[in-house]
């Protein structure tokens, strides 16, 4: 009890409480700037965490991320441009319900849901946190390899109306995966005497290119979504979320579950959540068919596994030092600086300091609702301006960016490049979410399968030898083989 009376007197303080609200801003900002991930928010605020102490400094960057996993979800709805990676798994369902007239019911879903799942990471995080990070360890490639094919699996089940095409899309996003010499041998791929494709393609660009070109290519040539954006309408935000909390509760609690277990796991975090969780959301759902086409069930369950993801990678973070993803590797070495060594000691060392951080994930999530509000009502506005002078903004945004990433033109030439090409799929009926996904697994299989084959000798069934690690692989491989196994049985049948 002493502990928590002694981390309220450091969190609740004008200082903290300034912070608190000025980064909350300084979040929701750049999650709604399509290009300034969560990841750049994180990075942004080191500089000025060297002249804070540390709670302070840990909670500038808690509700920073917390604040840009929301706001990306923002550009998503009204403009089908995924502010952040984490909000690309539902931008299309977002932006389908916008375009039906219920933007406010899909950004109230991404607000309300989002502060709930980040609420029970929370909770998992306080409560469990060294049973977690213990599971999280037994980790080695052979598990990561697993649940990368499992993850890859997901681009077809996102788009079960036409599997086909999903399974060439993911093959695209695997290929885009292979240029660089950013693999287990070092050998040059696709690089073609190109210099700058020496390092690979950079997720960033590709993302913004993929799903920012193409509206801006629609609108131009004046069919399609592009042209209707300008007449939507945000009303209440809050309205029908008790109900939809109702009857989607179990798809609630399944998707902060997933995003915490998923987040936990060290280098996975909030975007490989959200498309796992979306995954199974359709699967499971009593109405899959309406997956797609303006459906919020995606987004609730989406959406809460986002911030359950954000609590849950800091269980490794905290307990044993380890991140789980790229932002709790920057905050790892911030509390590094400030003598907050990650650690099992930690816990016994500095109590007060641990619970404030518990309670700054707390105040985080629920200070999410107001800003978020604010932030809803505020941004209603970009759909006054004529579409004539708003996507031509909207691409020079996608250009500041694509370029930010590196600081490189290039950057700017792959978004441009690979808009082109997400263009021509969307025209032929080619879903982009399963290109987008198979980018950010591919290297992950790759290096996880070599990694593998290396520790076993090139023994395959060594890599079913491990309880997690099998359990996985019959599962993935349940869910390759029994589908056209029963398609090739009945057909047989017949």
């Amino acid at each position: 009890m002493q502990n928590l009376i002694n981390a309220a007197d450091l969190l609740f303080r004008y200082d903290v409480m300034f912070t608190i609200v000025v980064t909350s801003f300084f979040g929701l900002f750049v999650g709604a700037m399509p290009g300034l991930t969560a990841t750049m928010a994180t990075a942004l605020l080191v500089p000025f965490t060297f002249f804070m102490e540390p709670v302070p400094a840990i909670a500038a960057i808690v509700t920073a991320t917390a604040m840009a996993i929301f706001s990306g979800d923002i550009p998503g709805a009204l403009l089908r441009i995924p502010g952040t990676p984490a909000s690309a798994a539902y931008v299309d369902e977002a932006y389908a319900m916008t375009l039906k007239g219920q933007a406010d019911q899909a950004l109230g879903a991404g607000l309300v849901f989002s502060a709930i799942g980040g609420l029970f990471g929370t909770a998992v995080l306080i409560w469990a946190a060294p049973a977690l990070a213990e599971v999280a360890l037994k980790f080695s490639s052979f598990e990561y390899f697993w649940l990368s094919c499992l993850g890859l699996t997901c681009a077809v089940l996102i788009a079960t109306d036409r599997p086909l095409k999903g399974l060439i899309a993911l093959c695209i996003g695997l290929l885009i995966a292979c240029v660089g010499v950013n693999n287990p041998a070092g050998y040059q791929r696709f690089t073609f005497g190109v210099s700058d494709l020496l390092g690979g393609i950079s997720f960033i660009p590709v993302l913004i290119g993929m799903f920012a070109v193409p509206e801006v290519l629609r609108s131009a040539t004046d069919h399609g979504r592009g042209a209707r954006i300008a007449q939507v309408r945000i009303d209440s935000v809050f309205r029908h979320m008790g109900r939809y909390a109702w009857k989607y509760k179990l798809g609630i609690v399944r998707g902060s579950t997933i995003g915490t277990l998923i987040g936990a796991l060290p280098g996975a975090g909030a975007d490989i959540a959200a498309w796992v969780t979306y995954a199974v959301s359709k699967k499971f759902s009593k109405e899959s068919e309406k997956f797609g086409t303006g459906h919020i069930e995606g987004i609730i369950e989406s959406g809460s596994a986002n911030n359950a993801a954000l609590a849950g990678a800091w269980v490794p973070a905290m307990v044993f030092g380890i991140p789980g993803d790229s932002i709790t590797a920057i905050a790892i070495g911030v509390l590094y600086m400030k003598g907050l060594n990650p650690g099992p000691t930690l816990f016994i060392n500095k109590p007060d300091a641990v619970y404030a951080i518990f309670m700054v994930f707390v105040l985080a999530n629920l200070l999410m609702i107001p800003m978020g509000w604010i932030a809803i009502k505020s941004a209603k506005q970009i759909l006054r301006v004529p579409k004539e002078i708003l996507m031509p903004f909207i691409l020079l945004n996608c250009i500041v960016g694509a370029y930010a990433i590196d600081n490189t033109v290039f950057g700017v030439t792959l978004m441009l490049f690979f808009g082109i090409i997400a263009f021509a799929m969307e025209e032929n009926d080619f879903p982009v979410g399963p290109a987008i996904l198979g980018l950010v697994l591919g290297p992950l299989v790759e290096e996880n399968f070599i990694k593998s084959l290396i520790k076993s000798d090139g023994q395959l069934l060594q890599f079913f030898d491990r309880p997690i690690a099998g359990s996985l692989g019959v599962v993935t491989l349940a869910i390759w083989l029994l589908p056209p196994a029963f398609l090739l049985w009945r057909r047989w049948k017949r």
